[in-house]
This record gives structure tokens, C-alpha cells and sequence, in this order.
């Protein structure tokens, strides 16, 4: 008898084919899944989903995702079969999958694939779903202990927002909409878990008297709700929206609250609602939350773990987690047992310092009053970790210590330690080339230890190797810069490095040629690499669909109309069948061979690409089986760098002249 496994409504249900009965899956339910073992070989089409089963612990157990699934790290790892709209049925098959978790509209999977194997994930239109969904895949999983832990961190987060902006009036709550694309003027359905979110954070959503994941509004209708504040995803639509002149009355445009978020909160119920509904009630209501009246807790300290430093002038040095202003700060804090000069690129150089460390400050608290200083900063994190100021040198960051590294570095007697959180996914930069137009407390910070004690020179040479050995581990990851894409980043622009005297053999030089400068720049390389992964999921060996959406490249948007000219294919098959294309590693190992010409191409170092022509006009023809003449130029100039627009044109080209369906 076969088990044919589909979310229903709240949960999932499960279907015995011979009997074609149904039962609703409650966690109870939950337990009719007659699994002789947890599913081991899946291939997860859902990017939220692939996100919860990552949380709960059970993430060894995936073997095919797609490319929209990018976090944590370890999804790297993971076979690719495609993309969510038209994932590869043949990459699928490949990996023999004993579970399938599919969306009910890739019709094409459920056609193919067994029911036996099939699990369907319908659309998500409430909290409550979303969580009942975390408990069900906690049972398929054997993971219902991490799972109920995980719906109760997502629940104690959404309570706090809940007390927090019950005493705000009826009359004083934000209309809050969430725009999807600037240009259509598309918004969530009013049964969208979207809205459901926005109600959580305390906000008003429109009603617009239109379901579905996505609706099309006109000018008149968003006037008619008047929205006090729009959210998107990217700071790209919120440019967008901001230049919008058909919107510059209302009320969120012309008060500039139209704020951003990363896309994986925003477009997902998944393993993070809380945090989200947080971050964004904070931004609605931030005046509201600044208020030291509206304070749920007086600020304190919760617990903290150990960090192992095995140095013998460092007395702890411990991650210490803090509820301040309500919401959970974490700080790297390492006490010494005799005072010590440090050399801080924040607070520059500094005597009788009796501690450091790392603050992480979460994005709720990110818009609040204090935040928007050092100054601020540094006297609250203080006092709620019972520090004394002026003895006491912080960096401050928005990468989340759960993500920290401690990178060591040894040869012979000599002991390096960099401990390391890096984020790179929202301000990276590419020194000399983007502006700086604001500062916010750091994104990639490093503190550095040695057991020998470095002169005041060695500790600014420190400096320079350990900002070297940081770019160079952004060069080899292939970090673009948030601003201008096409260019690899240097930094951040908001890092900051802290460098601590020490006690040992006396230091003079720590720069590239000597042996201290060697180890501070490979505990750096690492540490900084480590972090990122950790914090960002980017790892050197992400799939070209990363490395397409760090370089703002969008399939999809190649192509401004529904049909493509010279082309037997409609948009949407072409999208697919470039897709499919790019999962073969000879065509994927070409377009990132064409990321690096582009690179040399926008540095200056290659002026002549005929022979980059040549390659893509063999590439072309191998995909449609025959040289293609006339060639069709697709792409206007600026569209894309020159390089990366003759790539894609080979690949269009050669799809569209190949055989039906548009495959090689």
C-alpha cells in the first residue's frame, strides 16, 4: 500500500492510496507515518522548507535542493536539481530520492514522480501554519524535540512584539504593506502570510478584496490605503519605490519609510518568522520602541559559554548573552588578568584596558535611539555586562556571535589567535571604487591575540597584514561589492580590528615578511572565510546560481517582455531551459570562466576579447548542434557588463537555435 504524503490546510495529511482516504496530520497524526526510518535521501524544491529542516538538525538528510536555497553553509554542500519554477526532473531521478518535498504548482515533479514519495507543500497563509509545519517535519524527521524548541523560540519572540505594541492605540497603529515588485505594483494577497506577519509586528495590513501570493494593484488602490510604511526586499526596490513619481503622495514615500529587508525573511515562513516580525515592528514602530517607559525587563544578562583561549594573561573569555531593550544581545568578552594596551581601529589606541570584545546587537535594536552612536552603544553594553567603560574597548557588529570563529595559528612557541564575525551580504564594498555615504558600526571585525608582546609598531603593522589577509580571503570567495556588482569588494567598508598587546617574548615586526606577520594573515584568512560561511552561507564552492544573484543577474529579468524575440521559446521555457543548462558543469564552469574575464575586462587587464568571442560562439554552437548566423544581439548596452552579456547571449542563442525544448 502506498503513502502518498501532502500538506493539507494546517498540516499535513496523509493519503493511503488502496483506501484513497484521508487524515489530517496534527502532530498526533504526525504519527501514523509508518517510516521504518527517517526519509535519508530527500530532495527538498521548497527553500523555506529546506531552511526548517537545516534548523531542526536534519539537514544531512537532504540530498537535492535548489539554487534559491542558500542558507546556512552546509546547503553548499548539496546538489543542486534547479531552480523552484522548473527544477530539473533528470537531476532528480539522479539522486534517487526516497522523499520529495514538492510545491503543489511544480506540476511537472508531481507528474513524473510516484505519490509514494511525493510530499506537497501547499501555500502557507498564517502563523500558525507555518509553525504547525515546523512540528509536522519534526515528526517525518525523528526531530520533534529540536523542532518544538524551534517553534518556541519563534513563539517567545513573537510574544515580546505582542506585549510591546499592545498599548499602542487603535488610532496610532502604521497601515504597513509589503511590496513585491515596484514596477508592477504587486502586493501578498489579503490571505498572504505576509499580512499575517505584518499584524503580528503590530501593524495595520491593506485589504485590497484579492487572495494569492501575489496581486496586481493600481496607483489608485495604494493611494486609497495610503500606506505609513512599505517594506521590500533589496535595497534595489527600495530605491525603486523611492523614485516612484507616481507614488510621492503617499504617505510612506513622502515620509521615506519604506524600509528593507534581507529577501530569505521576507518571502519565506520559515525557520525565522520571529526574528522577522521583530525586525520589522521595530522599524514601524521605533520611536514607539525607543521609549524607556515601553521596556518590558529592566536590561540583564541571561548566560553565557566559554571560548577557549589558551593564553596565560587572559583570565575568561566567554559569549554572553543579554536581553537589552527586550531583545537578545550576545557579546565576546575576554578579561585579562593585568591591564593591556590595545590598538583599536574604532577607538584607536588605548591603555589600561582590563577587557575586550565583540557586541552584537540585533536587528530589532538596529533603528532605536542609543543605537545610532558608539558612544551609546558601548555605555549600555557596559553597564548590563557590568564592565567598567573606561577600562573596557568593544567592537560592535550585526553579525550574530552564534556565528563566531576562533582561528588559531601556531609555529613553534609563537601563538596567533583571530577571533572573527563577518557578514558580507548587505554592505560589502570595493575600496577606491564606491562611496561612502554612512557609517554603522562594524560588519567584519577581527580581534587579534598573540602570547608575545608586540611593540606599538608591531600592533599597527598587525594592522595592515590582518586587513590584507581579510581582502584576500573576499578576493578568493569572490565577495561582490553591494554597490557596483560587476567589481569583487575589498571589505565591508564598517570592519574594524582590534589588536591586543600581550605578554610574551617581546614583538617589533609583524609585517608580511616576518614569521608573527605570517601567522596573523592565516588566522585571519581562515577566520574571516569561517565567519562568512557561517553568517552568509557563501562558500567557495556555491553553485553558479549564487554567484548569478551576488552579481544582481536574475534570469527572469533578462528578458523585460513575456515573448523573446528570435526565439521559438516562450519566456518562461526559455528561463527553464537556461536553467537546465547551467546545471551541466560545462556550461556552468563556462559562465564562471566568463565571471573572471569580466573581472579582468572591468580591472583593465583585457581589452581584446575576440578570443572570449571565439569560446562563446563554440559554446553557442555546441548547444544548438550548428554554428548560428546571423548572430541575434539581445542585450542593450549598461544591461549587462560586456563580457557577462555576450555569455548570456551565447547561451539564449544557443538554446533557442536548438532542438525543440530548448535543451543541448
Amino acid at each position: 500500500m502506498k503513502l502518498l504524503l501532502k500538506f493539507f490546510s494546517l498540516f499535513f495529511a496523509v493519503l493511503m492510496a488502496a483506501e484513497v482516504s484521508a487524515a489530517s496530520l496534527t502532530p498526533a497524526g504526525a504519527a501514523q507515518m509508518h517510516f521504518a526510518h527517517p526519509p535519508h535521501r530527500v530532495v527538498c524544491l521548497v527553500p523555506a522548507v529546506t531552511e526548517i529542516i537545516f534548523a531542526i538538525g536534519a539537514g544531512d538528510g537532504l540530498a537535492g535542493v535548489t539554487y534559491h536555497s542558500t542558507y546556512p553553509a552546509e546547503v553548499a554542500d548539496k546538489t543542486v536539481v534547479g531552480g523552484f519554477f522548473a527544477p530539473s526532473i533528470e537531476r532528480i531521478d539522479a539522486l534517487d530520492p526516497d522523499l520529495i518535498i514538492a510545491a503543489d504548482l511544480q506540476k511537472k515533479v508531481r507528474e513524473h514522480f510516484q505519490a509514494d514519495r511525493l510530499l506537497l507543500d501547499p501555500p502557507v497563509h498564517s502563523i500558525d501554519q507555518a509553525l504547525a509545519r515546523i512540528e509536522a517535519l519534526g515528526v517525518i524527521f525523528a526531530k520533534r524535540d529540536a523542532a518544538q524548541k524551534l517553534i518556541e523560540k519563534n513563539r517567545a519572540e513573537l510574544a515580546v512584539i505582542a506585549k510591546k505594541t499592545a498599548g499602542i492605540p487603535a488610532k496610532e497603529r502604521q497601515r504597513v504593506m509589503r511590496l513585491m515588485s515596484p514596477k508592477q505594483l504587486m502586493v501578498p494577497g489579503d490571505d498572504s502570510f505576509q499580512n499575517d506577519f505584518i499584524r503580528a509586528a503590530g501593524g495595520v495590513p491593506p485589504h485590497f478584496g484579492r487572495n494569492g501570493n501575489a496581486i496586481t494593484v493600481s496607483v489608485d488602490e495604494l493611494k486609497r490605503f495610503n500606506p505609513q510604511c512599505i517594506y521590500v526586499c533589496g535595497d534595489k526596490a527600495q530605491a525603486a519605490v523611492l523614485a516612484n513619481t507616481e507614488l510621492q503622495t503617499i504617505d510612506a514615500v513622502k515620509n521615506k519609510r519604506v524600509f528593507s529587508f534581507p529577501c530569505d525573511l521576507t518571502c519565506r515562513a520559515g525557520a525565522h518568522i520571529g526574528a522577522f516580525v521583530s525586525a520589522l515592528s521595530a522599524r514601524i514602530y521605533e520611536k514607539e520602541f525607543s521609549d524607556p517607559a515601553r521596556q518590558l525587563t529592566p536590561d540583564h544578562n541571561i548566560g553565557s559559554r566559554e571560548v577557549a583561549l589558551a593564553l596565560g594573561y587572559v583570565r575568561q573569555a566567554r559569549v554572553v548573552e543579554s536581553r537589552v531593550r527586550d531583545f537578545i544581545d550576545k557579546t565576546l568578552v575576554i578579561d585579562f588578568a593585568s591591564p593591556q594596551r590595545v590598538l583599536s581601529t574604532l577607538e584607536g589606541e588605548r591603555t589600561g584596558i582590563t577587557s575586550v570584545g565583540n557586541h552584537y546587537y540585533p536587528p530589532p535594536a538596529w533603528g532605536l535611539a542609543e543605537s545610532s552612536s558608539v558612544a551609546g552603544l558601548k555605555k549600555r553594553s557596559c553597564a548590563v555586562l557590568g564592565r567598567n567603560p573606561g577600562e573596557t574597548s568593544l567592537l560592535f557588529t550585526g553579525a550574530d556571535m552564534d556565528n563566531l570563529v576562533v582561528s588559531r595559528k601556531g609555529f613553534r612557541d609563537m601563538e596567533v589567535y583571530a577571533l572573527v564575525t563577518a557578514g558580507v551580504a548587505t554592505n560589502a564594498m570595493r575600496m577606491s571604487v564606491d562611496r561612502g555615504n554612512y557609517y554603522e558600526p562594524g560588519t567584519i571585525n577581527i580581534i587579534l591575540l598573540t602570547n608575545t608582546r608586540l611593540s606599538q609598531q608591531a600592533m599597527a603593522r598587525a594592522v595592515i597584514s590582518a586587513t590584507e589577509a581579510k581582502s584576500a580571503a573576499l578576493a578568493d570567495l569572490d565577495i561582490r561589492s553591494s554597490y557596483t556588482p560587476q567589481r569583487q569588494a575589498t571589505g565591508t567598508g564598517t570592519d574594524n580590528i582590534l589588536v591586543v598587546q600581550g605578554e610574551g617574548p617581546a614583538i617589533d615586526n609583524s609585517g608580511g615578511h616576518t614569521k608573527m606577520g605570517e601567522l596573523i594573515a592565516g588566522a585571519v584568512y581562515d577566520g574571516v572565510r569561517e565567519a562568512i560561511a557561517k553568517q552568509n552561507g557563501i562558500t567557495a564552492n556555491r553553485s553558479v546560481f549564487a554567484r548569478l544573484k551576488e552579481r544582481k543577474i536574475d534570469l527572469w529579468g533578462l528578458f523585460p517582455g513575456t515573448e523573446v524575440e528570435d526565439c521559438s521559446l516562450d519566456k518562461a521555457q526559455l528561463v527553464g531551459a537556461l536553467e537546465n543548462v547551467l546545471l551541466q558543469p560545462q556550461y556552468a564552469g563556462f559562465m564562471l570562466g566568463s565571471f573572471a574575464v569580466s573581472d579582468a575586462e572591468q580591472g583593465g587587464s583585457l581589452t581584446d576579447l575576440r578570443g572570449y568571442g571565439m569560446w562563446s560562439r563554440a559554446v553557442s554552437s555546441a548547444l544548438a548542434g550548428h554554428a548560428i548566423e546571423p548572430w541575434p544581439h539581445r542585450f542593450a548596452g549598461g544591461q549587462l557588463p560586456p563580457v557577462i552579456a555576450l555569455a548570456f547571449e551565447s547561451l539564449v542563442n544557443g538554446v533557442c537555435a536548438g532542438k525543440p525544448g530548448g535543451g543541448p
